[in-house]
């Protein structure tokens, strides 16, 4: 009977020690690249996103501690859709990361706009269009596997310029 409960917890400490090593040692290896451009297929449409590119405020990402990251987030609008863009992002990668846009920073009231599609470049996460922008005041790169926070930014002041 103690020999099974020594390979159990064995079995138990190995698992945590090797998702701790994955946790640990995957974002210095794994960093995917993403730029995508906002679409320009007319000059008139090009014109909008322009206005609405000048009128959104952008707000810094704030990494966390053991998460470093840098860039800048903003809600531009294209054809009647929100988006959240990401531009100059840069931050580590890790396991289950996703966006979220949150009303405080613990995440207990979100939205999730999908899992992170790059860890560097300019990217756009679309806003699902029965949120109600308001209501949130961060953008947040969230690890569903831990509930790390891995970094975020304040979206109230861009939120509320464009309303």
């Amino acid at each position: 009977m103690k020999k099974k409960i020594f390979y159990i917890l064995g079995a138990i400490i190995s698992v945590a020690v090797l998702a701790f090593a994955y946790y640990a040692i995957s974002p210095f290896f794994i960093n995917i690249k993403l730029d995508e451009a906002l679409p320009e297929t007319k000059q008139m449409e090009s014109k909008a996103i322009e206005k609405s590119q000048t009128q959104a405020i952008l707000a810094p990402i704030v990494g966390t501690t053991g998460h470093p990251a840098s860039g800048t987030a903003r809600i531009i609008e294209i054809d009647g859709k929100s988006y959240v863009r990401y531009e100059n992002f840069k931050t580590i990668n890790g396991p289950d990361l996703y966006i979220y846009l949150a009303k405080d920073l613990d995440a207990k009231e979100y939205v999730n706009l999908g899992r992170l599609r790059a860890t560097e470049g300019n990217v756009n996460y679309e806003i699902p269009t029965d949120v109600n922008l308001q209501d949130y005041k961060y953008v947040m790169v969230w690890c569903k596997a831990f509930g790390v926070l891995f970094n975020y930014a304040d979206i109230s002041k861009s939120v509320q310029k464009m309303l």
